[in-house]
């Protein structure tokens, strides 16, 4: 008979901000939206997220901004917030 030992994989763990620590780092002259999903004092779970790794989250904004509100590709912003919910579906993504 042979036993087979089982291995305990460690999980991934990132300190997310809380939305006090994210406002506290915000322009104290800031008044209005800055871009299409500035939500003033409410940070989402993933922006949070993404706000966690600066060197990787400024790449990932960027990359998202561009796919979100290029002017040159042919789906309008709906269409292109559809197929981003869609795909977040497909993936079971609860962000």
């Amino acid at each position: 008979m042979v036993i087979e030992k089982k291995t305990t994989i460690p999980e991934a763990w990132v300190k997310i901000p809380s939305s006090d620590d994210l406002i506290g780092n915000l322009p104290a002259d800031r008044t209005a939206p800055v871009h299409a999903y500035d939500f003033g004092n409410f940070f989402p779970a993933m922006g949070r997220l993404i706000m966690a790794h600066g060197r990787i989250g400024a790449k990932f904004s960027a990359l998202f901004s561009e796919v979100m509100f290029s002017p040159d590709g042919t789906l309008d912003r709906r269409e292109r917030e559809m197929v981003a919910a869609v795909t977040a579906a497909g993936q079971d993504c609860h962000y």
